[in-house]
C-alpha cells in the first residue's frame, strides 16, 4: 500500500520496515514531534533518539493496511510486528504534513 501514500509518508515506512534510521528520519521538518508511549520527542535529534530506541528494542515492522483523512491529519492504521508483547497489533499512525515533511507523528 505504500504506493498510494504520500511520498513522505511511502519513505517512512519503507524504511521503518528496513531499519535504516537515517532514511526514517530524513521525511521529518527539523522541528518536527513524534508522540509514542505517553512521550513527546521534539526535534530532529531527540526524534533519532527515539527511532534508535524502539528499533533496536522492538525490532519492529509495520505493514500498512489503511489510509484515512481525519482533520487534517493523514491517519494510518499499520500492522505492527515485532519484539513485544502482543505482536503483531495494529496501531494508529495520525501524521501532520507540512509541505513535503512530516511536522508531527502521533502513535496509538
Amino acid at each position: 500500500m505504500t504506493a498510494q501514500l504520500p511520498k513522505p509518508l511511502a519513505a517512512y515506512f519503507i524504511a521503518t520496515n528496513k531499519h535504516d534510521i537515517d532514511a526514517m528520519l530524513a521525511p521529518f521538518d527539523e522541528n518536527a514531534s513524534v508522540k509514542d508511549e505517553g512521550q513527546t520527542h521534539y526535534g530532529c535529534p531527540a526524534i533519532r533518539s527515539w527511532m534508535e530506541y524502539t528499533t533496536h528494542k522492538y525490532r519492529f515492522t509495520v505493514e500498512v493496511k489503511s489510509m484515512r483523512d481525519e482533520k487534517g491529519k493523514i491517519v494510518i492504521s499499520g500492522l505492527v510486528s515485532g519484539d513485544f508483547p502482543g505482536s503483531p497489533t495494529l496501531l494508529r499512525h495520525a501524521f501532520t504534513l507540512s509541505g513535503q515533511k512530516i511536522a508531527r507523528l502521533e502513535i496509538t
